[in-house]
């Protein structure tokens, strides 16, 4: 696979990039250099990886950075977890993304089987 922006489950990842960098244009800005950083850095982890390793010749080295790809979903998706603990944001608006993660999840592990 060589052209990332054909894969369905790139595209989906984009969209969650733009939901985070709107959740994290909320959150208080004492946040700035710590939820808000690492929360953006995250959601971009997942669709640069999928691009990365798309453009890799074996199936072995796409599905380590399809691995990748899913440890920034489940790190996101604590991070996540911790606005909503932390009561910054409410439930509603956090839920949009984590729902678009839960999918974005499946459809990383579904492709990783898809390849072997």
């Amino acid at each position: 696979m060589k052209n990332f922006k054909k894969l369905k489950v790139w595209e989906k990842g984009m969209g969650i990039v733009v939901m985070t960098y709107q959740i994290t244009g909320n959150l208080p800005v004492t946040e700035r250099f710590g939820l808000v950083s690492q929360m953006n850095r995250a959601a971009v982890s997942v669709s640069s990886n999928i691009a990365e390793g798309s453009s890799r010749d074996s199936v072995k080295d796409f599905r380590h950075f399809l691995r990748i790809a899913l440890g920034s979903c489940f790190e996101l998706e604590t991070q996540l977890l911790i606005v909503e603990r932390l009561e910054f944001l409410t439930s509603p608006i956090v839920e949009g993304v984590k729902t678009e993660l839960d999918q974005e999840q499946k459809m990383i592990m579904s492709l990783m089987n898809k390849i072997s």
